[in-house]
């Protein structure tokens, strides 16, 4: 099939039609069907796919009016063919590109995927290249005559509507309508241009004016000269007077540095002590950590002996209970026994009573009772059955009931959350503070500040507070990855940390984590060869804060920077288990999902399903609509279930009544039913009896009564060894329950010293954080007694030959240090007495220059800059007037083109209407006056009717007006270039004969030229010749 064809159309809930799949030949295709059966649809849902307009389809006002009643979307995907050299992408696409278009009630999406489906691109001009690629122009007529456009253009006699749509259908109108915004605009372009260019006249009068004044002041200049030769001397002594102060800061510098050896040696003393208290540390943790898997022993070993004691006394109960079921059945065996000695007494007294006529009444009374049997058995067996169906019934709906019972908790559950992370975030947008820590962070702020005088540095806190991200997508994963430690405050000392403690625990915050760390560290700088190395971002590198702390921080206790950020879960399995990445400790997703590697072991943690978004994010408004929407979706749902439920529970109400009437029918059928065979049992009894006339034949109940003797000897033999397992099982309980007891006193015992070797761990470190804090003392006596000064008197030296060398350069562009020995040398002059010499001078070349305001350098600097400003505006506006003249030559050009052009195509017009008309013998001329807007046709009848002309169409018949309009549609269907057409109800006014003379010319028109064509008509067309190249389609009637 040819590229840009349609080869299928699939409509799912778009207007009439839930589900339609449309196959479409590779030429002619003639869709038909009662009217309201959907064929318009087909047409308006091309339109549509291809970026239509709601609006311009004349079939709605937006888009989501084509979602069909009680649907929530619509979709239309159309297959389009992409075979042979004109192809589109087809190493991207294949042989078929898929286009599918959704409408939702609040958005639209259209999405281009591949022969295999699989999703290529979603972008509208995407889309826009496709149809510029294959001319597809389904606002064109010619490429889709919709039923409105067919009334408007074809059924109308009026000439300016059939000039619309030859302006229309040959691009005319598009054409015309962009030369006319080209020529407005090229338009005022031009009263601009012509407005800069008078703009420009003040400026070069006052240009005239500043060169006047300047040959009237060149005679101050001697003066200034004078002036200038003592700046130079000026400029050089600054630089001598500089380079004495840099040998005095020299001298400075090499004392302070003679006092870093000392305050080196107790560092390096600390150290050491610090070093050998951390050996005693290891230890000491060691020997805790043996407790601790000693303890873990214990624990297994409890909990295994509790399982065995559990088990005993289960096994003691299961042989309780089965000798109180031995008993019970041994009494029922004794009441059996005396059941069958009464039953035989019975008999014998029975017999000896009966007589011949009673032996006849039996036999009648066995009969009757065989009828009723059957008859009650035929009934209760009919309404077990019912029963049982209406059971199962019953058990579906209670099925279905508990199932949306479990939904709308779950539901209820999932509201309440949303609710409470709504509430959430809104305090967050109020105040960013109680993300990390609630009410409570703003208590102990307070705290802090009434206590403010207390502290040697203010804390800083809580950290997420603090810091920035650079996009919100990474939220979730930074809040998951660093978890509490944003909610952590920083001190600078250990007696700050305990001021901090102390009011936390006066406004209850009594978890809070502090992190004792030095302020006037720098921020840290990570070498790239610590970083791990891939191409995704770090924690690290996604953060911002403007105080350094908080970054260090987050390195030293959080490892940001060895913390990886990856899209989705696959790009970070892959990042974390196929690579071994250097310095990488863990992986996050942006959902929160945590990936990592110890050793030979893999770990994946699931993120938190409760939040969506993390404490750091700064979107909160879209995220509080996103998850308001979501819980009114809920909420709507559980409204529907709640009907559902309603009157399932009414179905289960109606089938239980049901049920019960059954039940007490069915119970009544059987107890009949067992009466009965009672009743029959002992007539047939009797009836033995009296047929044998002797004695009553007990071996069977005596048998019987022999075997539950034997029986019930049996059952005690049993019941004597249930017995003694009994007595084993309790015995073996009570002996478990002492080995626990033994156990659980050896126990404490033997781990009642562990409290004293974490007393003893809990000493060490204490010593070390000491010894820290000695070093770190004696580390900031160093820093701001000794390396700090050094650190100034070197910046300070710093900028002295900065100093120096800025006026040594200033000085060198001022002049060579010879011009100035030429002239002298600054001699035994200071500075002072130079400055005093210039100023006397500036006083008498201000005296002689009162004449004029303005000083001649600037004058000169004035004139040079306005020359040179209006000399580029000039070059400027010359150059727009340029290319405006060049766009104007070219609209000009082109608009004569245009007309051209359009008088070709009324010439090409006219020939193929008359090659169309010339098949019934008629001539005609199509008169096209683009002046007044309007297009006439002239028609010439053969000469077996009179050669008449027919100026006015209107005056033909209803077969010839037909025959015309549709020659004048296929002429310009020849002039136009589509890879498919389709027209709807084109033969909406035909009679039946102009039916098919316009049917065959179509046929014949569209077979010849070789494109695809779609005629939609709720016609018969039967008349139509089938062939290989047509394809009949019936559309289903609509339903009433």
């Amino acid at each position: 099939m040819a590229a840009g064809t349609i080869s299928r159309i699939r409509l799912e809930n778009f207007m009439c039609h839930s589900s339609l799949h449309i196959e479409l030949g590779e030429h002619v295709n003639f869709i038909t069907g009662q009217n309201g059966s959907g064929k318009s649809a087909i047409l308006t849902a091309l339109c549509v796919a291809f970026g239509c307009r709601a609006k311009n389809t004349q079939r709605a006002a937006s888009l989501k009016d084509f979602i069909k009643t009680g649907c929530s979307c619509a979709s239309i995907l159309v297959d389009i063919n992409n075979h042979g050299e004109d192809a589109f992408k087809p190493e991207v696409f294949g042989n078929v590109i898929i286009l599918e278009r959704r409408i939702t009630e609040s958005s639209s999406s259209t999405v281009l995927k591949d022969q295999h489906g699989r999703k290529v691109a979603h972008r509208k001009d995407d889309l826009v290249e496709i149809i510029e690629h294959f001319n597809i122009d389904v606002e064109n007529p010619c490429v889709i005559m919709s039923q409105d456009k067919s009334r408007e253009f074809l059924h109308s006699g009026n000439d300016k509507d059939k000039f619309k749509f030859f302006f229309k259908a040959t691009l005319l109108q598009q054409v015309n309508d962009l030369l006319g915004s080209i020529r407005k605009n090229l338009n005022a372009a031009d009263s601009i241009v012509e407005e800069l260019e008078r703009s420009i006249t003040p400026v070069l009068k006052e240009l005239d004016d500043i060169q006047d004044k300047i040959k009237n002041m060149e005679h101050i200049e001697e003066i200034a000269h004078e002036i200038e030769n003592l700046k130079k001397k000026l400029a050089w002594a600054w630089v001598y007077d500089v380079d004495k102060k840099i040998g005095e800061q020299t001298e400075k510098l090499e004392k302070l540095r003679e006092r870093i050896p000392a305050c080196q040696e107790r560092i390096d003393r600390n150290t050491a002590i610090i070093e050998e208290l951390r050996k005693e540390f290891i230890v000491k943790k060691e020997n805790v950590r043996s407790f601790l898997e000693k303890t873990q022993e214990v624990r297994r070993m409890k909990e295994k002996m509790q399982h065995d004691i559990h088990e005993a006394v289960k096994l003691k109960m299961d042989l309780e209970k089965e000798h109180a079921r031995g008993m019970q059945v041994l009494n029922k065996m004794n009441t059996r026994v005396r059941q069958l000695e009464a039953q035989v007494n019975e008999f014998q007294l029975q017999h000896m009573q009966q007589t011949q006529a009673e032996v006849f009444q039996v036999q009648d009374s066995i009969r009757e009772l065989q009828q009723e049997i059957n008859s009650a058995n035929l009934n209760a067996t009919r309404l077990n059955d019912e029963e049982k169906n209406l059971s199962e019934e019953l058990q579906d709906i209670i099925k279905s009931i508990s199932d949306i019972e479990k939904e709308i908790d779950e539901d209820g559950r999932r509201i309440n959350q949303l609710k409470y992370q709504i509430d959430d975030l809104r305090q967050r947008q109020r105040d960013k503070l109680t993300a990390f820590g609630g009410d409570r962070v703003q208590s102990l702020y307070r705290s802090i500040e009434r206590h403010h005088s207390r502290f040697k540095c203010p804390p800083i806190g809580p950290i997420g507070y603090h810091v920035q991200l650079a996009s919100d997508c990474w939220s979730l994963a930074v809040d998951c990855a660093l978890g509490r430690l944003l909610d952590a405050f920083i001190v600078s000392c250990h007696k700050d940390s305990l001021i901090l403690r102390e009011c936390a625990k006066e406004v209850k915050y009594h978890n809070l984590q502090i992190i004792i760390y030095d302020f006037a560290k720098p921020q840290l700088h990570i070498p790239n060869h610590l970083l791990p190395s891939t191409l995704h971002p770090t924690i690290l590198s996604v953060i911002h804060s403007e105080n350094p702390t908080i970054l260090n921080v987050l390195v030293d206790q959080g490892h940001a920077e060895r913390q990886v950020l990856v899209r989705d879960y696959e790009v970070g399995k892959s990042v974390a288990f196929d690579k071994r990445i250097q310095n990488l400790k863990e992986v996050y997703t942006s959902d929160g999902c945590k990936m990592y590697r110890r050793g030979s072991v893999e770990a994946i943690l699931p993120p938190n399903r409760k939040w969506r978004t993390g404490r750091l994010c700064t979107s909160l408004g879209e995220k509080i609509t996103e998850i308001e929407n979501e819980a009114a979706e809920i909420k709507k749902i559980n409204s529907e279930r709640l009907d559902r439920k309603g009157k399932l529970v009414i179905d289960r109400n109606n089938i239980n009544s049901e049920l019960r009437t059954l039940k007490r029918k069915r119970e009544d059928e059987e107890q009949r039913l067992e009466r009965k065979k009672v009743q029959l049992d002992d007539t047939k009894k009797i009836s033995i009896a009296n047929k044998h006339d002797t004695a009553v034949d007990t071996s069977e109940l005596m048998a019987e009564m022999m075997q539950v003797k034997e029986d019930i000897g049996n059952k005690e033999l049993v019941l004597e060894k249930i017995n003694l397992k009994l007595a084993d099982a309790l015995g073996e309980e009570n002996d478990k329950r002492a080995s626990y007891k033994d156990f659980m006193e050896s126990a404490h015992a033997e781990m009642g010293s562990i409290s004293d070797v974490e007393r003893e761990l809990q000493l060490v470190e204490e010593k070390i954080h000491d010894a820290q804090q000695d070093k770190a003392h004696y580390e900031g006596v160093m820093e701001r007694k000794v390396l700090d000064p050094i650190k100034m008197a070197e910046l300070e030296l710093t900028d002295l030959q900065q100093l120096y060398q800025e006026y040594f350069e200033k000085a060198s562009r001022i002049c060579a240090e010879s011009e100035v020995e030429a002239l002298g040398g600054v001699g035994g002059s200071t500075m002072e007495q130079l400055s005093d010499r210039i100023n006397k001078l500036n006083q008498k070349f201000q005296q002689e220059s009162r004449r004029y305001t303005e000083n001649i350098d600037d004058l000169r600097a004035l004139h040079d800059k306005k020359g040179r400003k209006i000399l580029r505006k000039q070059q400027m506006y010359a150059g727009f007037r340029d290319k405006l003249n060049a766009c104007q030559k070219a609209l000009d050009l082109r608009w004569r083109k245009f007309q051209r052009n359009a008088g070709l195509l009324k010439r090409q017009l006219t020939w193929l209407f008359n090659e169309h008309l010339g098949k019934k013998g008629i001539s005609g001329h199509i008169n096209v006056d683009y002046k007044n807007e309007v297009l006439s046709v002239e028609l010439t009848m053969p000469q077996d009717a009179s050669r008449y002309t027919v100026r006015d169409t209107r005056g033909l018949s209803g077969g010839e007006r037909s025959f015309s309009t549709l020659c004048f549609t296929l002429a310009l269907h020849g002039m136009t270039e589509a890879p498919f057409r389709a027209m709807d109800e084109f033969d909406v006014f035909m009679d039946a004969v102009s039916r098919k003379i316009s049917l065959d010319t179509l046929v014949d028109f569209a077979v010849a030229q070789g494109s695809q064509w779609i005629f939609i008509t709720p016609h018969d067309i039967s008349m139509v010749k089938a062939g290989d190249r047509i394809k009949k389609q019936q559309m289903a009637a609509p339903r009433g």
